[in-house]
């Protein structure tokens, strides 16, 4: 154990001087494997950056949340019929309560888009949501000050609003403002019970709470008919129960509430997250192959580079390989040293590489407000690359060298 360390020091101590001796040649030999680390690293770590982000995104809608609606997500749908659907209603809803027992909590949803209005101030496009009771049990909604909708808000069409951070922001300056105030929305007077907590920025944002006013759907009603506030009925599943079993207690439901004949065609659609997950699965998928493609190119474009090192460096050292085997030293040794000290140059343009990237996730995270990371497991696959790199480079050099006849090497000048 304590020989095979010793090997691995020394291999450490030759590779080193080696990049100490000839700079500028190893830089520029390794600048390969330094881009193609780059690539490599950089690619994965800002998709699986991305990646997380969206995956949280997509789980903030709820992984067992149901959207019944007029129209159908995802690609290849025949939009010219989805527009012929009539409408969702809240009476479907209240009817589907007592018909899906499969399901925990259902909310109905309106909204519409205008202005709101404070004394001098205005906020355009603004997004008015409408909601029924048991929305914040399926999307989770945090109140950092004031409160959320009470039971008599509903009942009683309340022009209770709760805002959105940035709304706040951009009508009072200071958030926190906005509490107790009461803001003019199409020509009603809203009054503001609670300010949402600030999402921030999302690569995923459909409901856009910084964006937005939410009030009760009783009250939302008055201002907007019900069938032009593109409505959406929203379903949770109960906990351990399949989100397929309650499509298709809700497609039965459905076609009872609606009295479509067996012949007929659904004319609502049921949609829930898992068309989005494959679809940015696939999308991410690709990105990474891409960069895997050039990473490839520059990493064998470098193993040649490197190659070339070990090549020259067994030439300049023929003499003490010579005097080393003929002190005893095995050609398994010799072999074992010159793969080492590949591995450790391929391992140095690595870690030159994975320096680059994380200056460059530091300055892409401050400009763009989008946090970046380098996982430990991207860490140790850079590290893994760089010592098969290096092992596929050295292999040719380092046999050359522990086939050596002692006599023949030491007189080698």
């Amino acid at each position: 154990m304590f020989r095979i360390f010793e090997i691995i020091g020394s291999s450490l101590k030759m590779a080193l001087a080696e990049f100490r001796s000839n700079k500028l040649r190893t830089f520029l030999s390794l600048f390969g494997i330094t881009i193609g680390i780059f690539c490599i690293i950089g690619v994965l770590a800002t998709v699986n950056s991305l990646q997380q982000n969206v995956q949280n995104d997509i789980n903030s809608l709820g992984t067992n949340s149901i959207y019944i609606d007029k129209w159908a997500y995802g690609p290849n749908k025949e939009w010219w019929k989805l527009m012929k659907r009539p409408q969702m209603k809240h009476d479907e809803m209240r009817m589907l309560k007592q018909k899906v027992l499969s399901a925990e909590n259902m909310a109905f949803k309106i909204e519409t888009r205008d202005k709101v209005e404070y004394e001098d101030d205005i906020v355009n496009e603004v997004r008015y949501l409408g909601i029924t009771e048991e929305f914040p049990s399926i999307q989770k909604i945090e109140v950092s000050l004031g409160r959320y909708f009470q039971q008599a808000d509903y009942d009683q069409a309340a022009n209770s609003i709760v805002i959105g951070y940035n709304v706040a922001e951009q009508l009072f300056v200071k958030p926190e403002n906005a509490l107790g105030k009461q803001i003019e929305i199409k020509g009603k007077i809203g009054n503001v019970v609670g300010l949402i907590k600030k999402q921030g920025q999302s690569m995923i944002d459909m409901w856009g709470f910084d964006n937005c006013i939410m009030m009760p759907y009783s009250f939302l009603k008055t201002m907007v008919r019900e069938e032009n506030g593109s409505p959406v009925i929203i379903v949770k599943a109960r906990d351990q129960v399949p989100v397929a079993q309650v499509k298709d207690d809700l497609t039965a439901a459905m076609r009872s509430i609606r009295k479509l004949k067996p012949t007929e065609e659904d004319n609502y659609s049921l949609n829930d997250i898992e068309p989005l997950k494959e679809m940015t699965d696939g999308l991410f998928s690709g990105i990474n192959m891409g960069g895997w493609a050039i990473a490839g190119l520059s990493l064998v474009v470098g193993m040649f580079g490197v190659a070339n090192i070990m090549f020259v460096t067994v030439r300049e050292r023929t003499s003490q390989i010579g005097l080393k085997k003929a002190i005893g030293a095995r050609s398994s040794t010799i072999l074992l040293e010159f793969l080492l000290e590949s591995a450790f140059l391929c391992i140095l343009g690595g870690a030159i590489g994975i320096l680059l990237v994380f200056i460059l996730t530091k300055v892409f995270s401050a400009l763009f407000d989008f946090p970046i990371f380098i996982s430990i497991g991207i860490m140790g696959l850079a590290v893994t690359i760089c010592i098969v790199i290096g092992i596929l480079a050295g292999i040719i050099p380092a046999s050359i060298a522990a086939r050596m006849d002692p006599v023949v090497a030491i007189r080698t000048k």
